[in-house]
């Protein structure tokens, strides 16, 4: 099917992140005859996990659930810090051999559908970077793996004057190894999971450390090892180990996210019992650590260990809940009219989406907006054929969502090679279907986004569920042909189920 100088697959996966690997994975274990590559634009896997190399950097959900099933985590760590998860995905790609399978340094720029050969052809540019040479792929079926995330560009709020600091100001997606924070004052502007993982390990380092806040958020403490899970370790086969954790830790979360939509005052009380417990008696929770919002209206942070509380009462760190007004030379003014000094200036102000990795998609040559497709079943849009996005969860580990998504594409991909079909897409037609935010989160990045991801409608499968356990028994149970349209390339006539 590919012409002399174009490299043809049944399968391309845009990211060797998470989502690309697992979905590599699951793909070849349900299909091993199709031909699977992976385009990564980075020259190395791992994705966030590569890009991110802040101090502290960890993950925000717990190691069992994070993992792959099909992969159980070995080490006794429950949160786990961000090389240790990189050499877990380089290994796992190397042990399932695929790694084999990904062209590194190749950033997909465009990728156009042609409906009479029902294939896909991908511009991608050599080198990473954007600059380097083309290269065209064409495929029958393209997975976006590209998580939800700019990773060129962070949001950055224009704080008046940053131009006029004397120090450093850095943020953490683009943290460079050449600085050294030993013995200076380091303001962090954030008070999400980045700046509440960061702050404990710069302390460590730096004369004294500010975290400074528009708004509190909900923190939650859990133990760097969980003495539970270690002892089934112990004395369970390793798999049957890990299934129980991890279904135990899926089911707590979703437990935990349940609870704090119905009863948010409970939750309120059990977090803020947690700050008083390892805070020092005077200090103001009501300023510093009572959010103006219900727990799980934004995403919650982990904390291990309680480290950042204890920071704060050893006095390595402060907290400044106020608005920025401008920055000087040596420091920042605050609304207020409080002025912190500072030698660094750490902006984690946020990230700012994308959609579909950035990636020009097409239909026929005429371009598509994703924001007007509705998303089905979490992972593939209205009326694009043979495509899938995966995204994780929001209030829960991102690789719950991305397994799903990755099985059922596999399952999708089986099915169409069963029936001879080449062309699958979702099909929404005149069904009236009101509109939902994809994310149900007030966080800002998520509000600076409305107008970029695809939309959600309210009912399934058009719905982008954020429950887990409902979404592995939709997935099991509703047919895969529900409100999918199938065809074949030779036949113009697209056969609905």
């Amino acid at each position: 099917m590919a012409d002399g100088t174009d490299e043809f697959f049944d399968v391309v996966i845009i990211g060797a992140g998470i989502s690309g690997i697992g979905a590599a994975y699951r793909i070849r274990e349900r299909n091993p005859a199709l031909r699977v590559v992976i385009l990564e634009r980075r020259a190395r896997l791992g994705g966030t996990w590569d890009l991110f190399r802040y101090p502290g950097i960890r993950s925000d959900s717990d190691i069992y659930t994070l993992c792959f099933p099909w992969e159980p985590w070995t080490r006794p760590e429950m949160i786990v810090d961000g090389p240790q998860i990189w050499q877990y995905l380089a290994d796992t790609a190397r042990k399932h051999h695929i790694d084999e399978h990904i062209r590194f340094d190749t950033y997909v720029r465009s990728a156009d559908w042609d409906s009479s050969t029902d294939t896909w052809t991908l511009r991608a540019e050599q080198g990473g970077s954007g600059d380097g040479a083309g290269r065209t792929y064409r495929c029958r079926f393209v997975f976006f793996g590209t998580g939800y995330y700019d990773y060129d560009n962070p949001y950055d709020p224009g704080f008046p004057g940053i131009g006029d600091f004397a120090g450093e100001v850095v943020h953490p997606q683009h943290w460079p190894d050449s600085l050294d924070t030993t013995g200076k004052r380091c303001v962090v502007i954030g008070s999400g999971a980045t700046a509440v993982s960061l702050i404990p390990s710069l302390a460590k380092q730096a004369d004294h450390v500010t975290m400074l806040q528009r708004t509190p958020s909900y923190m939650i403490s859990a133990p760097r090892v969980e003495p539970t899970a270690v002892a089934l370790g112990r004395v369970l086969p390793r798999r049957m180990a890990h299934w129980i954790i991890r279904w135990r830790n899926a089911f707590v979360g979703v437990l935990l996210w349940e609870l704090s939509r119905r009863a948010p005052e409970l939750v309120k009380r059990r977090l803020r019992r947690l700050a008083e417990r390892h805070l020092p008696p005077d200090y103001d929770i009501d300023t510093h650590f009572t959010p103006p919002y219900n727990p799980w209206d934004q995403r919650m942070c982990f904390i291990v260990g309680a480290d950042l509380y204890k920071a704060i009462s050893d006095g390595s760190v402060d907290v400044v809940t106020d608005h920025v007004d401008h920055v000087e030379a040596d420091g920042i003014v605050c609304k207020s009219g409080r002025r912190l000094d500072a030698d660094v200036i750490v902006t984690a102000t946020g990230l700012r989406l994308q959609a579909l990795g950035g990636v020009t998609v097409s239909l026929d040559g005429e371009k598509i907006d994703p924001h007007d497709r509705f998303v089905y079943k979490r992972h593939m849009l209205d009326d694009v054929p043979n495509m899938a996005w995966c995204v994780g969860y929001t209030n829960a580990s991102w690789t719950l969502g991305a397994d799903l998504t990755a099985q059922s594409v596999a399952k999708l991909l089986a099915y169409m090679n069963s029936h001879g079909y080449t062309h699958a897409y979702p099909h929404l037609g005149d069904t009236d279907m009101p509109e939902q935010p994809t994310f149900n989160l007030q966080a800002g990045y998520v509000l600076r986004a409305l107008d970029v991801l695809p939309k959600s409608g309210t009912r399934r499968p058009w719905v982008v569920s954020h429950t887990f356990l409902r979404d592995v028994l939709d997935h099991r149970l509703r047919p895969i042909e529900d409100q999918m349209v199938f065809g074949c390339a030779s036949l113009k006539e697209a056969q609905p189920a």
